[in-house]
Parts: C-alpha cells; structure tokens; sequence
C-alpha cells in the first residue's frame, strides 16, 4: 500500500475540517477544539491549499460545503472515527478497556435505564465513562447517522430511514391509556379503541417533519381505521400527565413513560387491543469500526433487566 500521499495531510486540518462543517461556522468550531479561530482557519486553508480546492463557500452565513467539502466529509469523518478506534485498541492492548462513549437515549429509557447503566460499569468496567444525549426519538437517530453519538435507545417505530443504523431488540412495552381522576373511563378496565377516540387526544411523537413518520400510537388508529383528534403532541412524559390531568385530554402513551412520570391525579387504563406494543431496540452505525468501548456498551446494555411493565409480556431476553 502506497502511503506517501497521506503525508501530505495533516489530522489537525482534517479534525478542523470536521469541526466547521459539523458546527455550521469557524468560531463555534474553535470552540468545540479548544483552539482559536485563526488557527483553525489556518487548518482549512492550509487543506484546501493541499487539495487544490475550495471546502467552504465564505460568501455566506453560517459558511456552507462547497460540493467538493460535501464529498470528502465523510471520508474525514471516517478517517476521524477510525483513529478513534485505533487509540482504544491500543489503550485496551492490556485487557483493560478504557474510553468514552455518547449514548443517546429518549425520556422515559433515560430515566428507566441510565442509572443502572452507570451503577453496572462502575462494577464492571470502571475505566469506562459515559455521556449521556436525551432526545426525541427522530433526533436520536439523525444524531447517529451524523457520528455525533456512539450509541442509540430509541423504539423500532417510526422507522429509521438510514441504511447503516443497525439494532438489537432489547424489550417490548404495551400502550397505556391515561385519564384524570373521575374521568368517565376511570375504572372500566380495558379500553378500546374506539371509546378513547371519542375525547381529544395527548399523545406521544413530534409533529416537526414534513411528512409524518409514524409513532406506535399513530399507527394503532390507522389499522383501525380511527382517525382520533389529536389535540397535544409531547416527548415529555411528564408534561402528557399534566396535560391529562389538567383536563385537556386523553393520553395514550408507552407504559414506561408513565413509571418514570408522577401519577398523581391521573389513572392508567390498558387497552383492549393488548396486541399494541412499544418495541425497543439499541442501535448503531453498521460502517463504523467498533471500538472496544462501544462493543463493551453493547454487551452490558443488552444485560441490563428489562422493565417491570403491568399487562406486559414477560421479557425473554434470550430471543433477542
């Protein structure tokens, strides 16, 4: 293999590379590398001297990829990922594994699953650290698709959209129902359907997008043919039983969002159609060379309990 073309390049001008077009602009690039904007504006000047070509459009605001930046970030970011790895490796020459990963998680999985993530490394695997990113489910997976975090938890649904992103099936929840206190439903038991359309609904997802991906909620009435009125969206689950128990309406949510939110004042309720179900899953970037840090995550994040759900299958781990 003829190497002595990667001589010319430098990994400080590709880190900066990386970090102008991943934060839109060199002054929040110098921050996020500790380094000064003139330096780092040296970095790209100095690359795009090297290549013979310009990486980013100046003339506008915040500084965009020049179709030539946009077909090499990809291969700087993998070049990045992939020294990432060979320091880990390295680092874990000894047996030991050491280093750092970002897992994102939504809400409720946070609450439920990172402290008893935490509690596990600092049994097993004490030279291992972990940041934590909390987000909707969509952001999840564009932040990793974009290499801003090493792992995901986020449900089966809506479905991803990118090709690499790969998962391991963790738990299966049912959805609940929720309603205040007194409410007409409150005490009945299993609800249908069709009895929870007839109130406005609170339901879980984000209505950011263009076209509508669809949450597990969304899709239950579809099936059934139920157009409801959705009158609230949240991720929060915290804000849904507030929501319902200001008498704004009905919520139907996952059953773990409501173990992690405070109940008072509202009542849960299964559904009818038990079959409705919240899958969980860990995802990752299938191209990206696994570091021994993000393969260790893996393993002990898969090990973890499942939730204690009320009208929940029993979890068989051993299927997944």
């Amino acid at each position: 293999m003829d190497l002595s073309s990667a001589y010319n390049y430098r990994l400080d001008w590709i880190a900066s590379f990386v970090a102008v077009a991943r934060e839109g602009g060199f002054s929040a690039a110098a921050k996020s590398l500790y380094r000064s904007q003139p330096r780092v504006s040296s970095h790209i000047g100095e690359l795009e001297n090297v290549l013979g070509a310009k990486l980013f459009d100046r003339s506008v605001q915040p500084v965009a990829l020049t179709p030539e930046g946009r077909a090499l970030l990809p291969h700087a970011e993998e070049i990045l990922s992939r020294l990432e790895v060979f320091s880990e490796v390295a680092g874990a020459a000894d047996g030991v594994v050491r280093g750092e990963a970002r897992v994102g998680m939504y809400p409720s999985a946070a609450a439920f699953l990172y402290p008893a993530l935490v509690r596990r490394l600092r049994r097993t695997a004490p030279t291992v650290r972990t940041t934590l990113v909390e987000g909707p489910t969509l952001s999840l997976e564009n932040l990793l698709a974009a290499g801003d975090i090493d792992l995901a938890l986020r449900p089966v649904l809506p479905l991803v959209r990118d090709e690499r992103l790969m998962n391991r099936w963790l738990w299966s929840e049912p959805l609940v129902v929720v309603v205040p206190t007194g409410h007409p439903l409150a005490g009945q038991g299993p609800v249908h359907l069709r009895q929870v359309a007839s109130y406005p609904l609170v339901t879980i997802g984000e209505a950011a997008e263009d076209s509508p991906r669809q949450f597990e909620t969304n899709l239950a009435f579809a099936e059934a043919g139920i157009r409801p009125v959705i009158a609230f969206q949240t991720n929060q689950p915290q804000t849904l039983a507030s929501l319902v128990r200001g008498g704004l309406g009905v919520g139907v949510t996952n059953a773990l969002a409501m173990m992690t939110a405070n109940c008072a004042g509202v009542e849960l309720l299964p559904l009818a159609e038990s079959h409705i179900q919240r899958h969980v899953a860990l995802w990752w970037r299938a191209d990206r060379g696994e570091s021994p840090v993000v393969a260790l995550l893996k393993d002990t994040i898969a090990a973890l309990p499942a939730p204690r759900l009320p009208q929940a299958p029993a979890a068989d781990r051993a299927a997944a």
